[in-house]
């Protein structure tokens, strides 16, 4: 049993399981709207200046019921530039879900990366790459970060 005092949903649900992981990825979009509170997401790229360090966000796909984005903090500059933690998420807006689909392998969470179909063995990586979201927005949630209503490049009407 997990004890979480906001989502009293994920405290019922058995980890690993897949009632789990999609209650999992209904915390990470609801997390992820708070940070982003225009689900359309207005712009190509934007920044978001925390008191650690500065986010960086990136769409990369946009679908009907979907968008795909990239979301990390860089460290360092030039050729030893390195995206830490490195995840690219989907965004399922007509089922508001949120799901880690990628964490890049040179990333310290290398061991997260790369899921197939989903089974079992998908269920038992998917949840770690997806609990390490969870707890990765709730961290930029408290350090301050937020793309809503921030200065940034729009996308033309």
């Amino acid at each position: 049993m997990i004890k979480v005092k906001r989502n009293h949903w994920l405290a019922a649900a058995t980890p690993r399981s897949f009632t789990g992981l999609m209650g999992l990825y209904e915390s990470n979009y609801r997390r992820f709207e708070r940070l982003a509170p225009e689900l359309d997401l207005p712009f190509e790229h934007a920044t978001s200046l925390g008191e650690d360090a500065t986010l960086h966000l990136r769409v990369i796909e946009r679908c009907r019921y979907t968008t795909t984005v990239h979301l990390t903090y860089w460290f360092g500059d030039g050729d030893t530039a390195r995206a830490d933690p490195d995840l690219t998420l989907r965004l399922y807006r007509d089922a508001q879900l949120a799901e880690a689909i990628y964490c890049d392998a040179r990333s310290r969470y290398a061991s997260l990366a790369g899921v197939p179909d989903i089974d079992d063995a998908v269920l038992d990586s998917q949840w770690p790459r997806n609990l390490l979201l969870n707890k990765w927005l709730a961290y930029c949630l408290a350090q301050g970060h937020s793309f809503g209503g921030a200065n940034r490049p729009r996308m033309a009407p």
